[in-house]
Formats: C-alpha cells, sequence, structure tokens
C-alpha cells in the first residue's frame, strides 16, 4: 500500500507541450509565457571568485561548483523559482505509508548528450559510487544524512556499495530504501551529489571524465570549454529532454578573484552578473536601482576554532572561545564592512530556515559594551588578556578582499577588547579547504549554505562525524539530540537544544547570516529571487532585448 505524495507527471505533461509553441515563438524571438521580446545574444557570462575544485556531482564540495554541476547535471528533481520541489529526471514519486520507501518514476525521454537513454541504473551508479570510501567523496557524509538503507555500514567499510538502499526495479523506476522516515528527503534529490554520472564515460576516462571532449552529462548544458583560474563554458544540451525551452544558449563563469575589479569590468559591460564589494551595496543601489540586488540567503559566516591537540592550547578553554565570541562586534561588520542586508549572527542556523526559530540567547540581548566586558572578565579568567599572558592568533581565510576585510575588522575588535595580536594569513581556494580539512590553522573562515531548507542542514555539520565539521568539535549530547531530531514529530527544541550546545562550548563563532548580494545587467530574467538557497538554472533564465 502506497500513499502519493508528489506525482508530478501532470506538470511535466504541461512542458512537454510547451516545446513547439516556444520553438514557434523563440523563431519571433518573443518569450513564449510573457511575450516579452528576445534578445538576439542569448548567452549569460557571470563571474566567481575560485576556481572551482570539482565539477563532477559525486565530489562537488562548494557553492560554485554546484551551480555548474545543476546546469550540466540533473538528478531526479528540481526547485522551481521559490525553491519548491519539481520535476527532474524523474516526473514524481510515491512514498510507503511507513515512509520508508520512495519510487521515483523516471521520464521515458531524458538522454545523456551522446543519445544514450538516462536510466535508473544511472542513479544507482552514482550514488554507490557517492557513498563508497574508495571515492573519497567530501560529500560521503551527506549520503549518511539521507538515511539510506545501510549507508553507515557502508561508510564504516562493513558492507559493500552495492547494498545500499537503492535498487533499478527496470529503466525507468527507482526504489529507494530509508533506515528511518525523512519528510524533507525529496528537498535532499535536488543537490549535486544525488545526480547520475555516466558509468562507461567514467570507466573509459577516469578523472579525466570531467574534461572538455570527455565529459557526458544530462542536464542542459554540456561542457564546452575550460581553461583553469580563468573560465568554464557550457552550450546548450541538444539532447536535453526539454531543450525546445531553453533560451539562453551558453554559459559562461569568469575565476576573478578580485571582487572590484570585478565590478569594474561588470559596469564595463564585460558580463552579468557579478558580487558587491563589501561596504558598497548602498552606493550602487543608488546608482543602479534595476541592478542591485540584496535578498536573504540560507548561508552563514562563521569562523572555525581548531579545538583538536593540533591546535592552541588557548582554545582549549571555552573561556577562550566565549571571550573571543563575545568581543566581535557583529553590527559593525553587517553595517559597516559589509552594508549588503546582511544580519548578525549568534547561532548557526540562518534566521530565514523553513520552520526554523532562532533561540533567544542572552548574548544577542546584551549591548556591545556588555559583551566586551563580560569577554574581558572571561579572558583575565583564562589567564590571558592585557593584564595575562599574552596571547597570539593567525586567521586564515580564502582569497577574497571581504573576506580580509572581515578578518581586519575582527582583529583590531580581539586586540582593542582582549589584547589579542593577529596575523592574518589567505590562500588560494582548493589549498585554503585542504589545510581547514586538515586541521593545519587556529582560526579559519567558514561559511555553511543549506544542502536543503531545512535545521538540520545547518546544525548537522557540527556532529563529530561530518567531514565539515572542521573545528573537531565532538560533542555526545549534540550528536544525539541531532539522531533523535531525524525521528521527532517536532525536531525545533532538539534544535535549539543543539544551538544552545554551540553557544555554551563555542567551537565555532557565528558572525553574520548571508544575503545574496549581487549585481546583475537588467535584461537577464528569470533569476530565482525568491529561492532562498539561490540555487538558479540557466535553462529558467532569458535576455530581453534592451530599449
Amino acid at each position: 500500500m502506497t500513499l502519493k505524495t508528489h506525482l508530478l507527471a501532470g506538470t511535466a505533461a504541461l512542458l512537454a507541450l510547451s516545446g513547439a509553441a516556444y520553438a514557434e515563438s523563440h523563431a519571433m524571438m518573443e518569450h513564449p509565457e510573457t511575450g516579452e521580446k528576445l534578445a538576439a545574444d542569448q548567452t549569460f557570462t557571470y563571474r566567481v571568485l575560485d576556481e572551482f575544485p570539482s565539477i563532477d556531482p559525486n565530489l562537488i564540495e562548494d557553492v560554485e561548483g554546484s551551480h555548474i554541476g545543476r546546469n550540466l547535471f540533473e538528478g531526479l528533481m528540481n526547485q522551481d523559482e521559490k525553491g519548491d520541489v519539481v520535476p527532474g529526471v524523474a516526473t514524481g514519486y510515491e512514498v510507503s505509508e511507513d515512509g520508508l520507501t520512495y519510487t521515483f518514476t523516471l521520464r521515458d525521454n531524458a538522454k545523456w548528450s551522446n543519445g544514450e537513454p538516462v536510466t535508473a541504473g544511472d542513479f544507482v551508479y552514482s550514488w554507490q559510487r557517492a557513498a563508497d570510501p574508495a571515492t573519497a567523496s567530501e560529500y560521503q557524509w551527506y549520503m549518511g544524512l539521507m538515511k539510506l538503507a545501510n549507508i553507515d555500514e557502508i561508510i564504516a567499510g562493513d558492507k559493500e556499495p552495492t547494498e545500499l538502499g537503492v535498487k533499478a526495479v527496470d529503466d525507468h523506476t527507482l526504489e529507494v530504501t530509508l533506515s528511518q522516515p525523512l519528510p524533507y528527503f525529496p528537498q535532499m534529490v535536488t543537490h549535486t551529489t544525488t545526480f547520475p554520472v555516466p558509468q562507461a564515460t567514467i570507466e573509459e576516462h577516469g578523472d579525466a571524465w570531467t574534461q572538455p571532449g570527455n565529459m557526458v552529462s544530462n542536464g542542459a548544458y554540456v561542457l564546452e570549454d575550460r581553461v583553469p583560474q580563468e573560465y568554464i563554458t557550457l552550450t546548450k544540451n541538444p539532447e536535453y529532454w526539454d531543450a525546445g525551452n531553453v533560451i539562453i544558449e551558453e554559459v559562461t563563469a569568469l575565476v576573478i578573484n578580485d571582487e572590484n575589479q570585478a565590478l569594474t569590468r561588470y559596469l564595463a559591460g564585460e558580463f552579468d552578473q557579478t558580487d558587491v564589494p563589501a561596504g558598497q551595496f548602498p552606493r550602487l543601489a543608488e546608482e543602479y536601482p534595476a541592478q542591485a540586488i540584496s535578498v536573504p540567503n540560507l548561508c552563514s559566516y562563521y569562523y572555525n576554532l581548531n579545538v583538536t591537540d593540533s591546535g592552541p592550547e588557548a582554545l582549549q578553554d571555552p573561556k577562550v572561545r566565549e571571550a573571543l565570541y563575545l568581543a566581535i562586534d557583529r553590527d559593525v561588520i553587517t553595517d559597516n564592512v559589509l552594508g549588503g542586508g546582511q544580519e548578525p549572527a549568534y547561532t548557526l542556523t540562518h534566521w530565514a530556515t523553513a520552520g526554523f526559530e532562532v533561540p533567544s540567547i542572552d548574548v544577542a540581548e546584551m549591548s556591545q559594551q556588555e559583551r566586551n566586558e563580560r569577554a574581558m572578565e572571561l579572558m583575565a579568567e583564562a589567564g590571558y588578556g592585557k593584564d595575562g599572558e599574552a596571547l597570539s592568533l593567525d586567521i586564515l581565510y580564502n582569497t577574497s578582499e571581504s573576506h580580509k576585510q572581515v578578518a581586519t575588522a575582527i582583529s583590531q575588535m580581539w586586540k582593542q577588547t582582549l589584547g589579542v595580536d593577529t596575523t592574518m594569513a589567505n590562500m588560494e581556494w582548493q589549498t585554503f579547504l585542504t589545510e581547514r580539512h586538515e586541521k593545519n590553522y587556529e582560526v579559519a573562515r567558514a561559511g555553511w549554505c543549506a544542502d536543503y531548507n531545512e535545521a538540520s542542514s545547518f546544525l548537522d555539520i557540527m556532529q563529530t562525524e561530518s567531514s565539515y565539521n572542521d573545528s573537531g568539535f565532538s560533542n555526545e549530547k549534540y550528536d544525539g539530540l541531532m539522531a533523535e531530531a531525524t525521528t521527532a514529530e517536532d525536531p525545533l527544541p532538539l534544535y535549539t537544544e543543539a544551538e544552545t550546545i554551540l553557544t555554551q562550548e563555542f567551537p565555532i563563532l557565528p558572525i553574520y547570516h548571508y544575503a545574496t548580494v549581487f549585481m546583475m545587467d537588467e535584461n537577464i530574467k528569470g533569476y530565482p529571487l525568491e529561492n532562498a538557497q539561490d540555487n538558479w538554472y540557466a535553462k529558467d533564465l532569458y535576455r530581453v532585448a534592451g530599449e
């Protein structure tokens, strides 16, 4: 007996029927739904800060890599402009009454870019590959969060990846078995780690399968060209099942490490989108009101403190960690340094997360003067500070003027209030990630963006076994709360208690909750400003003709 929850074939059918109408409208250079006049140039070029560590869906670990992965590949489900789940390769799914079995129906016209059909077996191969310890995916832990049957034993090496709770009933039916119900499971399959990957191509080319000329993908775009540290270009995939409704023909991401240089080039008309440098949003919003955009984004910015034995002795003391937490004037950072709609963060989970209420904590209600006074008391009790032992800390961040400005401000706050001397060091993205993962740091900048719109997507990263727990924090009670939350009818009290533990132990120092702050050519339409995860698909964008 099964319970249908989201059988989305009707939506898919409507999209398919609109293909012919779109082809005719496109010939007339009008948008098929809005009637807007389309520009002859249907390209989208945007700027990214760093080179992508990987564009292999099973290995992607960063936000910008996920954007590329979402355009090259397509999973079971996509998100619409508001972040709601809509059909992808699957037209819909059924879930059993006990919530443990999901049966996805795959569309019969989904193809790889080489013309081969996309089948349920492609998802089985991908999920087993992501779960396999031999793959060394940084997102293997995500497969564990999905509560797939046998995943914990596979991660531990006690069972083979072939025993994962996913199987192809036939080419167009994928059956997924969970170890416990997850009400947000359908959201989780919009993530790049769960996208299908082409087994034959990977076996033929090995690690080089993601290179231009080798890559086979199933998304709306294919990999055309890539020059590391410079750019990556995608072009429209004629084999994509909904290619008739894809308007943007080419997508290019330019790697530009300097935000101010990127802004100058954007204003010169070189590309269509770029992030706003710290502190410049108020001016740009006044000068370019149709182009400057700020909307909430489900990401939180924080500092990791290395609380392992490889970290400094002072950071083993929770009093020192709390003092560092208190002495950060978050209002100065959000209002004066950034100025783009970000909000101060005293806890980890973003305030805009669905179904979440930010816990009430005393620190958030204190004045900064009160926080500073308490911070000085704690530091003195720990034997450090202006009248105690001198303390020096290194702050590590990935190369970015904005990260540098935040680090500079915090360094000054710690020096003025606590007498702490700091040294700042920046590294390019991949090296930075490696050093942070391997705990070769003292204090390190971090940011986390929700993989799905639920508080556990933030709080799970602080569990002992999370590969993104770069502070090395381990708390048995915390782990127990997060395990209990997965089956709780109302997990909010458990999330509140978990947040409270973080504000008692201080392995991380939350600083601010993100807003997506960027400049966008006003002729680019279809960007999902109401998608709080900022998950965009170039297939939904289009360029209108200028005035």
